[in-house]
């Protein structure tokens, strides 16, 4: 378990218990959009990089995200613009790429005004090796499944992909579009920032080294809930809630939960307590893939009972489904 100091969050917490600086308020002052989190960046081919990132809130709006990368190599002269998508886009494909190196890439997000954010953490990526001569695609990935997880989620999954030399990544359509990619080893994903009560027809290709894609299988259809409401499968499993008492003689509330699958990367996190937001925890550097944890102070009186639940801000700025609620009781004097 990865035990996660509040020292490694990137803001200060907003309690229903103590008062504090809200979570996220940065851009509420009226300057410009903050750093996009959540950068995620792997090879997509000898010569291809995937990057994904977090939508970033603004109080003007954002018109759009510009991608750079640079090699991590000797000699290098800095990050240079690999690309530009519009706001409601949160990926990038990086091409033209040299195979077998290193790549740093970070992001920025500009707002509606104009205004150019600071830029994100970077993310690392290696390309693999050139599969010289290799002019055969991968077979069609097989056993493609999927249903929809609420009314703005849809779980995906398919068998691998065979290949004459390597697969190295899968790509998620939606119709003719790409808007997913994930290494070789994943067979599972899903998919957010669905709309409630609409069709979608999905499809998964599997790409090799020299950047052979192959076909598209039959497509997968799924309509989302109508309701507007958040899919369990976007809420944080395994949530697990205990009390203790810290050498302050103050009592604390023990949390751990592990993250939602989502197609992207999980960085802030709701607690509720007693019915009302307790804590917002964003994390500033890289947060837990596997079980996270927190503490929080709950007071100094013994016997007091509890419940408490928690939620994940999903990569395309919306909320996941809570987990299910827990009561803890603070624990006795000693």
């Amino acid at each position: 378990m990865r035990r996660v100091a509040l020292g490694a969050l990137g803001c200060a917490l907003v309690s229903a218990l103590s008062s504090g600086c809200a979570v996220g308020a940065a851009d509420d002052d009226g300057r410009g959009p903050g750093a996009p989190t959540g950068v995620t960046a792997a090879a997509g081919s000898a010569t291809s990089v995937h990057v994904m990132w977090n939508a970033v809130a603004a109080d003007r709006g954002i018109r759009a995200y510009e991608v750079y990368v640079g090699a991590e190599r000797a000699g290098d002269v800095g990050a240079e613009k690999a690309g530009d998508v519009p706001g409601a886009t949160h990926m990038l494909d990086v091409v033209r790429l040299t195979p077998s190196t290193a790549y740093v890439f970070t992001v920025r997000a500009r707002d509606t005004e104009g205004r150019l954010g600071p830029p994100s953490r970077e993310a690392r990526a290696t390309t693999v090796a050139a599969g010289a001569g290799d002019r055969s695609a991968p077979a069609v990935p097989g056993g493609v499944t999927g249903r929809a997880a609420g009314s703005r989620a849809a779980q995906l999954s398919w068998s691998a992909s065979a290949d004459n030399r390597k697969v190295v990544s899968y790509e998620v359509y939606r119709g003719d579009v790409k808007i997913h990619g994930v290494g070789a080893a994943q067979t599972a994903t899903v998919v957010t920032g669905l709309r409630p009560g609409t069709s979608y027809a999905f499809t998964v290709r599997a790409r090799d080294a020299a950047g052979n894609l192959s076909p598209a299988g039959p497509a997968v259809r799924i309509t989302t809930a109508q309701v507007d409401d958040e899919g369990t499968d976007t809420a944080p499993a395994d949530f697990r809630a205990s009390s203790h008492r810290g050498a302050d003689g103050g009592f604390y509330i023990d949390l751990s939960w592990t993250p939602p699958r989502v197609d992207g990367v999980v960085t802030e996190y709701r607690i509720q307590l007693d019915g009302r937001p307790a804590t917002s925890l964003v994390w500033g550097g890289e947060p837990p893939r596997g079980t996270a944890a927190y503490s929080f102070y709950a007071g100094g009186h013994a016997g007091v009972a509890h419940r408490v639940r928690v939620r994940a801000r999903l990569p395309d700025g919306g909320w996941g489904a809570f987990s299910a609620e827990r009561t803890v009781t603070t624990g006795p004097a000693s």
